[in-house]
């Protein structure tokens, strides 16, 4: 496995995320030696679906993509469709592409990328009920386990997890890819 040490990731989520999709890459990320630091529009702690709770560690409003070299967006309904409305966090998100770095994105995770218009041009996958708004927001949407694209990881669902993170790890130890851009 590479390894991630001196390296700082972001997860970026709040309420209603899917638990798996953040205990799981969050533990193989941790495992690999980074640092990991919950981001979040919301005060506390966030809860999942299935009831996994977690504090915040950085409120979005006062997060920096700079201070960071990898993010990560959970999926679960709720959460990815409260991100995408919260202007603070579409622009953190977008700010990780400007800046060439790692994203990994999975389910419905993927829903913030059309707000943050970082799509043209990016190949990845999500949940299949995504299809269409990520296709309107300039990807082509395919699906397929685990996709990477300069930089950009993206799965579908819990079940592609040890997939996914894998990739996810192999992707933030390479660090920047230049066509990882906005």
């Amino acid at each position: 496995m590479a390894n991630l040490s001196g390296k700082t990731v972001a997860f970026l989520l709040t309420n209603g995320y899917e638990d798996s999709e953040l205990t799981s890459p969050w533990e193989a990320v941790a495992n690999a030696g980074a640092s990991t630091v919950l981001v979040s529009p919301a005060d506390g702690t966030v809860a999942g679906e299935k009831g996994h709770s977690q504090g915040v560690d950085l409120p979005v409003s006062e997060a920096k993509a700079a201070d960071f070299d990898a993010l990560m967006l959970p999926g679960g309904v709720g959460n990815a469709d409260a991100l995408r409305l919260d202007t603070d966090a579409v622009g953190f998100v977008r700010d990780f592409f400007g800046q060439h770095k790692p994203v990994g994105v999975i389910c419905h995770g993927a829903w913030i990328l059309a707000d943050a218009d970082v799509l043209t041009g990016r190949r990845l996958t999500s949940f299949p009920s995504l299809q269409t708004d990520l296709r309107n927001a300039g990807a082509t949407w395919v699906d397929e386990e685990v996709v990477v694209d300069q930089g950009l990881v993206s799965s579908r669902t819990p079940d592609d997890l040890p997939a996914f993170n894998a990739k996810l790890v192999e992707e933030m130890s390479e660090g920047k890819h230049e066509g990882q851009t906005t």
